[in-house]
């Protein structure tokens, strides 16, 4: 499913369903030895997806461990992203000399709980986001927002190693052509001496979910724009939708 949100420069593994018995490495049973089984089956076939995708790279399947925040440790010369909800998990992989970071994530397309949104949210992201439920009330669009921030978090910490809030990043959805802009409003990394500003990304809504995506490819390679990107009239105020895609 979430490959239709991704370029050809990467490889993707997702489920929709739990592995009764997945099949982990010693090192990755003893990461959740202590976790509650809501915890195992998240955890055990997101690593089932993680070992499928390395496969697909043309690699041996290895351990996928988590860091100190949690972020999956892949092996050398590997980047991708893992994410999971209910009813479904899914890993995204490519290879640092084609891919600089990869952010994903998959959210139900269901409402915020009250509250989060005023802690997630800008207030110029709220506007847009009335704006966009009132004409697509299909979409959920504070999950989708919420969605896309998670993506951005992703793809942001392989690169710098450091926490970035919500307030951090400003989003602007387009819901005509399935794609984000994700602008950075703290100093971004250096990536081969080029300053990232922005990242952009792609969403799919389908069979009850959200699903966000963020690929940067290696500076001098072709794909998406990810920085530098002209910034939108009134400096983050968005323009009103038309018609979502929905998938």
């Amino acid at each position: 499913m979430i490959k239709s949100i991704l370029p050809d420069c990467v490889v993707a593994a997702d489920v929709f369903a739990d592995a009764p018995e997945p099949a982990l490495f010693p090192e990755e049973e003893l990461a959740i030895i202590h976790a509650d089984d809501k915890r195992r089956k998240e955890f055990g076939t997101a690593r089932v997806c993680a070992h499928d995708a390395l496969r697909k790279l043309g690699m041996r399947p290895s351990p996928v461990l988590p860091g100190l925040r949690g972020e999956p440790q892949w092996p050398p010369g590997v980047v991708g992203s893992i994410t999971h909800c209910a009813g479904y998990r899914g890993a995204v992989l490519g290879v640092a000399s084609k891919v600089t970071t990869i952010g994903i994530d998959a959210e139900p397309n269901e409402p915020l709980v009250p509250g989060i949104l005023d802690a997630i949210s800008l207030p110029e992201e709220r506007e847009s986001l009335r704006k966009l439920a009132a004409r697509h009330p299909r979409v959920h669009w504070d999950r989708l927002l919420f969605s896309a921030k998670e993506s951005v978090y992703k793809a942001w910490f392989p690169l710098t190693k450091r926490w970035l809030d919500f307030e951090d990043v400003l989003i602007n959805i387009d819901p005509v052509n399935g794609n984000f802009s994700a602008w950075l409003r703290v100093t971004g990394p250096r990536v081969r001496g080029q300053r990232i500003t922005a990242f952009s990304g792609r969403w799919v809504v389908e069979a009850g979910l959200i699903l966000t995506a963020i690929v940067v490819p290696s500076p001098g390679r072709s794909g998406p724009p990810r920085h530098g990107v002209q910034r939108p009239a009134g400096h983050g105020r968005f323009p009103q939708a038309s018609v979502a895609p929905l998938r």
